[in-house]
């Protein structure tokens, strides 16, 4: 049995691309893998908190000294890191903004890419404690920015993205593209199409 950790970043509702893709995935995947136990988690609707002077405080202090303060600082990010860990394999959903990741999941990996929770560092540099997870990444881009393009290094957003998963040590990441969605109907509609095939392909491996 596997269990899923289904993350939406986009703050829009039934307008969003990245999230009715995702929707569609996991409502195929309950279909095909019914056993399967998934959570839910809506970062675009309910943001996690930006990291403070407090959180820093308490992630370099052990937690054995944390005051009331310093432990109600770290609280959420403690929450975000076991649910991550607890996960088998993840569906995240992200739009494009200005070429990168939306500000809200900037905050989101910031709470659960943490020093001796998910990597470690020490003199010989850094390590991933994050092993054997599955990851689906749902991308929505307004243009296009295929590898061998003119616009692929406007791509801030996949290279970053597989940087720092792999950091923590998740290797295992298919992106699913959903681009060109402000280049016209024919354009958008065959992107989405693309996508939703490369969803059912995903489900099957």
């Amino acid at each position: 049995m596997t269990h899923i950790l289904h993350l939406d970043a986009s703050p829009r509702g039934d307008r969003s691309i990245s999230r009715t893709l995702s929707k569609e995935f996991i409502n195929q995947w309950k279909t095909t893998h019914p056993n399967d136990t998934i959570t839910y988690r809506d970062i675009g609707h309910d943001p996690v908190p930006f990291v403070s002077e407090d959180w820093i405080a308490a992630a370099f202090t052990p937690s054995d000294q944390h005051t009331p303060e310093l432990a109600a600082a770290i609280q959420v990010s403690n929450e975000l890191i076991d649910e991550f860990l607890s996960a088998d394999r993840y569906v995240f959903s992200i739009p494009m903004y200005n070429f990168s990741i939306p500000a809200n999941f900037k905050a989101y990996l910031d709470q659960i890419v943490r020093a001796g929770r998910t990597f470690s560092v020490d003199e010989t540099g850094y390590k991933g404690l994050v092993h054997n997870k599955k990851m689906t990444i749902i991308i929505a881009q307004g243009g296009a920015y295929p590898e061998g393009s003119p616009t692929h290094t406007y791509d801030l957003q996949t290279p970053y993205l597989k940087h720092i998963f792999g950091f923590i040590g998740i290797t295992d990441i298919e992106f699913v593209y959903a681009d060109s969605l402000n280049l016209g109907d024919e354009a958008r509609n065959l992107a989405i199409a693309n996508a939703q095939a490369a969803l059912k392909a995903a489900i099957a491996h």
